[in-house]
């Protein structure tokens, strides 16, 4: 089986999947700052309840990102202390990737697919991928306005989707540019499904070195009053 952990955002997922694909568990939580409190306790539960203990994992798969600086930092450090304790493998899945086979089924195939997760301001963490989960365009960090992804929203119609999204309905008018009215945020569920396909090729992270896809520097600030 494989566990997969996805805290990229406010939302905090684990899945259980067996490796051909089959999801046996998925918990969900969508409230504030609930990764650092509740992530290993979601673990736990998921996997008694479906009927196993942690020895039976194969693999922890975890959302790498981008996304929350916090949140990515939690889950990429519970899943390599769960590879430690197991002497088991991890698996590494973008967090947008996960995002876009939510929604891939239920698009023709010409469309492409953008999710979005919210960076601040007009800033969006974004990606775009065809119908088969292809990468065709990289994960970027993007000032959105008038004129983002014309060449793109020209030739096919773009499905743009996340807590991103909403920003770039403002400004993407494009008859092309379809935003669905269901909410799609990250999710385990998802990350596993990738993890079964990344288990199989042995597509595996190197425990020690993995860090999480911040995408952007990490931004500290210096406090303004000395505390002796």
């Amino acid at each position: 089986m494989i566990l997969s952990l996805d805290t990229s955002t406010t939302v905090c997922s684990v899945a259980l999947h067996q490796l051909d694909g089959t999801l046996l568990g998925c918990y969900e939580l969508f409230t504030e700052r609930t990764a650092s409190s509740r992530l290993t306790t979601l673990v736990q539960d998921v996997v008694t309840h479906a009927g196993h203990a942690l020895a039976d994992v194969s693999a922890i798969a975890v959302a790498k990102g981008p996304g929350s600086y916090t949140g990515l930092r939690i889950g990429v450090s519970t899943a390599k202390g769960l590879c430690m304790a197991l002497d088991e493998p991890l698996i590494g899945i973008n967090t947008l990737a996960a995002m876009t086979e939510q929604v891939r089924p239920f698009y023709p195939p010409d469309t492409l697919f953008c999710p979005m997760i919210d960076a601040r301001r007009m800033e969006v963490y974004c990606a775009f991928y065809n119908q088969e989960g292809n990468e065709v365009r990289a994960t970027s960090a993007t000032v959105l306005d008038e004129t983002s992804f014309a060449d793109l929203l020209a030739r096919t119609p773009v499905v743009f989707f996340g807590d991103g999204a909403d920003k770039a309905r403002s400004v993407l008018t494009h008859a092309n540019a379809i935003f669905p009215t269901t909410q799609v945020r990250p999710s385990a569920r998802t990350v596993g499904t990738l993890a079964v396909k990344a288990y199989a090729t042995g597509d595996f992270e190197e425990l020690v070195t993995f860090e999480p896809y911040y995408l952007k520097e990490f931004m500290t600030t210096t406090p303004k009053q000395r505390v002796n």
